[in-house]
């Protein structure tokens, strides 16, 4: 018997799932369980509500709520309802927030105020207010395009903030043949996401994907981890990227696996989790694993459950693995490499010598090229280091509204260049050895330095700094921010990082900050930071 191809949109994927897997429990939130049919149902309410609030095919709606079943809602309602997903990350503050919005132009605003004890609402608005005009009107003045709020958490709606129930119910504004509609004429080529990132620059720029290239990266991680009905898939990656909602909604979708969300990440909750709801698939960046396995409670509370993990998004200690099976009970633990620009480049071959699996990512996935070149673009040998390139379905169709970032990115062959430095092997496997930008990984989150010197530079009593990455025993590394005064003043390192905390989000916030009179610079003047990673060990 042929297999019948995937569907390479979200609602037609939505639309099969629920099809072929009807009760089978979808997402698993707390005590809430949702079968297949009863998601495609609520979706379609989300959809519908959409296009009641004035949501038209390719417009943008944002979500900025930790891993529950009302961002799953949202997520997919958005994309049956046409428009693009514009994910934001939990951790970030006003000012951050406000930049993605204003420049992904989103009309639609989905929130958890109250996450993590944080007053969202007034924090945007406080933030974006510095950009506000007297005449204008809209639930956050300074964010034009904006027409609706809604707070998942609110019991009730405030004026102008609507509460979720308040929000689904408009779905009955719209005829259930007009949802339909729209979502079967959403296309493969459709822009399906929008996921910022700030890059080199500082200045966050929206890696756009279409609904064939989310649903292909999912289709590769699925079948890598060989996803299946059976399985009951912990997500603690983060929804608002690429492993937690790419990796993990969409691949559960196209395998009609059971999702737990996991809100935040306490390693005590997860191991009674993992044991009581008889988890099976987690993967996690690394700092996940380890805390599990530093758990006072792990003898009592050991996994006999569990299957497949990917430990992704940083550098991965060999011994780590080895842990992981021999402790945690994994039967397959798994490397992969990708970025928000290409989400899934290698994974490791099912059957895979740990040994080997421990010191590579794995080939290319299907569909994908890899090349690792000098500085002057030659391809390397066998082996050696270079810059590693990418190429294929998966790679971006660019970044949004910004011609010249994406020319910079990709060049006229389509190949794009990751400032990322490793080698191949003689098998074709993938180790990466070092990074030609200067991010830092903080505990799988991506920290670009320039974002933090700019909100640094806008300190009154900073004249210049550096940031570079720090030893962290728990998160990998941290941020460190070398600071040099204005003439005449005279900055504490505790006011610097009260004047990031404000602007910033926790994991950015530099973690210790060094007074100095000048940075250290080459002939050409550009700060070596080199020098001033080995001055912290």
């Amino acid at each position: 018997m042929i297999e019948e191809p995937a569907p390479s949109t979200v609602p037609r994927l939505l639309a099969r799932a629920a099809e072929r897997h009807g009760d089978h429990p979808a997402v698993v939130d707390g005590a809430v369980e949702v079968g297949y049919r009863r998601l495609a149902e609520l979706v379609g309410r989300a959809a519908r509500a959409c296009t009641a609030v004035g949501v038209r095919p390719g417009d943008r709606v944002a979500v900025w709520a930790p891993n529950r079943l009302e961002f799953i809602l949202a997520l997919l309602g958005a994309q049956c309802a046409g428009a693009s997903v514009v994910p934001m990350n939990t951790r970030y503050r006003g000012h951050e927030a406000a930049v993605v919005l204003r420049r992904s132009r989103t009309s639609v605003l989905v929130l958890a105020n109250g996450f993590l004890g944080v007053d969202y609402v007034e924090m945007l608005r406080t933030a974006a207010a510095e950009e506000a005009v007297p005449e204008e009107t809209g639930p956050v003045p300074g964010l034009p395009a904006l027409r609706t709020v809604v707070d998942i958490t609110a019991e009730r709606s405030c004026d102008p903030v609507l509460s979720w129930d308040a929000f689904t119910a408009r779905a009955d504004e719209v005829p259930e043949e007009e949802g339909a509609r729209i979502a079967a004429a959403v296309g493969p080529d459709d822009i399906c996401d929008i996921m910022f990132t700030s890059g080199t620059t500082g200045v966050p720029k929206g890696v756009m994907s279409a609904h064939r290239q989310t649903i292909g990266a999912a289709l590769v991680w699925a079948d890598g981890a060989a996803l299946s009905p059976a399985d009951r898939y912990a997500i603690v990656n983060p929804f608002f990227h690429g492993f937690g909602y790419k990796a993990g909604v969409i691949a559960a979708l196209t395998a009609g696996t059971t999702v737990y969300p996991v809100a935040t990440f306490d390693a005590g909750r997860l191991l009674e989790l993992i044991r009581s709801a008889r988890i099976s698939v987690l993967p996690g960046a690394p700092t996940v694993f380890v805390s599990l396995l530093d758990h006072p409670r792990l003898t009592e509370l050991r996994p006999s459950t569990l299957r497949f993990a990917t430990a992704g998004a940083a550098t991965v200690p060999e011994s780590l693995f080895r842990r992981m099976r021999e402790e945690l009970g994994f039967e397959t633990v798994a490397q992969a490499y990708g970025l928000t620009e290409c989400t899934v480049a290698t994974r490791s071959r099912p059957g895979e010598d740990p040994a080997h699996v421990e010191q590579t990512t794995g080939p290319a996935v299907p569909g994908i090229e890899i090349r690792v070149v000098d500085a002057d673009g030659e391809e390397v040998a066998t082996g050696q280091d270079g810059e590693v390139l990418l190429r294929g379905d998966n790679v971006m169709l660019g970044y949004f509204e910004d011609e010249a970032a994406t020319r910079a990115a990709i060049d006229a062959d389509g190949w794009l260049r990751t400032g990322d430095v490793g080698r191949l092997d003689e098998h074709g496997c993938l180790k990466i050895t070092d990074r030609l930008k200067d991010m830092i990984i903080v505990g799988g989150f991506n920290v670009y330095p320039a974002e933090v010197e700019n909100v640094l530079a806008s300190h009154p009593l900073v004249a210049e700094s550096a940031v570079v990455g720090m030893p962290d025993a728990r998160l990998g590394s941290v941020p460190c921010a070398y600071v040099v005064p204005r003439r005449g003043s005279e900055p504490s390192a505790r006011d610097v990082i009260a004047h990031c905390r404000e602007r910033l989000a926790n994991f950015k916030v530099p973690r210790r900050v060094i007074v100095v009179p000048e940075l250290p610079r080459n002939a050409a003047g550009k700060i070596l930071k080199t020098g001033l990673r080995e001055r912290l060990g």
